[in-house]
């Protein structure tokens, strides 16, 4: 693997990070391949529960190498497939397990599709986002349009795709684009303590629940339930319900506490 993507486990938590300190971690060919590998390897890693993604050297991501496509690479960008991996590496992957974003500094144009397509999003007080390829005829295929809209609203969305206007982290946990601020220089601490509490579940029943959720997009309201329905059904035969229900009888959760529900160990 290339060191423009560092790989670092903690316990159950896999840290997966751009590291390009002269391009601001905006992502080439390379970039992108080691970028779709790691988290190729965390979806296939039993060990590993939750990934935090972030980017080295104060900035969360550029979007594309602009540099890289006017040199010559942009042969490759005409022979890209409807099908595998993204252009910026991951982001036509549905995993079955959470990813949480840490931004700091720029997460903008394709990399502020890479932050979309994480599960949740702690961004700095200080860092902006933004359709910044705008300026330059660069298209959003790596979800963007897809992703915004659905996370925001269409109305909000086509705001920030037409202008490709800044935005700032209050507006953008105001709006619903990020889940939670951090101050300057913490958006990893904060996402790696998310992605403990995120651990410490029962991991069978919030890994439907989640795959649920994406899985609604596209079925009508039978359907949405019925597939709702079956992914319980799962959670339950995985014995997560029953370990559950052994713990509250025995007294855990009272008053609704989070911090003597868990499993570490659960899978």
């Amino acid at each position: 693997m290339t060191d423009a993507v560092l790989v670092e486990k903690r316990g159950d938590i896999t840290l997966i990070s751009l590291n390009r300190a002269q391009a601001k971690n905006a992502v080439d060919r390379p970039t992108a391949e080691a970028l779709a590998d790691a988290f190729h390897a965390f979806e296939e890693d039993d060990s590993a529960k939750v990934a935090v993604f972030y980017g080295q050297h104060s900035t969360f991501c550029a979007g594309a190498d602009l540099k890289a496509l006017a040199s010559g690479d942009m042969d490759r960008v005409n022979r890209l497939e409807e099908k595998g991996d993204g252009p910026m590496g991951p982001s036509r992957m549905l995993l079955t397990k959470p990813v949480i974003a840490a931004i700091e500094g720029f997460a903008v144009a394709g990399g502020m599709e890479l932050a979309l397509w994480c599960d949740m999003r702690v961004m700095a007080e200080d860092a902006v986002m933004g359709i910044f390829c705008r300026r330059w005829g660069v298209p959003l295929i790596d979800g963007g349009t897809v992703r915004l809209p659905r996370l925001i609203g269409l109305s909000r969305a086509l705001d920030l795709i037409l202008t490709g206007r800044p935005v700032k982290a209050e507006e953008a946990e105001r709006i619903g684009l990020v889940n939670r601020v951090a101050a300057s220089g913490k958006s990893l601490d904060v996402a790696l303590e998310l992605a403990q509490q995120l651990c410490e579940f029962p991991q069978t029943c919030m890994r439907e629940d989640r795959l649920s959720a994406y899985e609604q997009f596209g079925l009508d309201l039978d359907e949405a339930m019925m597939n709702e329905f079956r992914r319980g059904r799962m959670s339950i035969a995985s014995g997560d319900l029953i370990a559950g229900a052994g713990k509250f009888a025995a007294g855990a959760g009272r008053g609704g506490s989070f911090t003597d529900h868990g499993d570490a160990a659960a899978k």
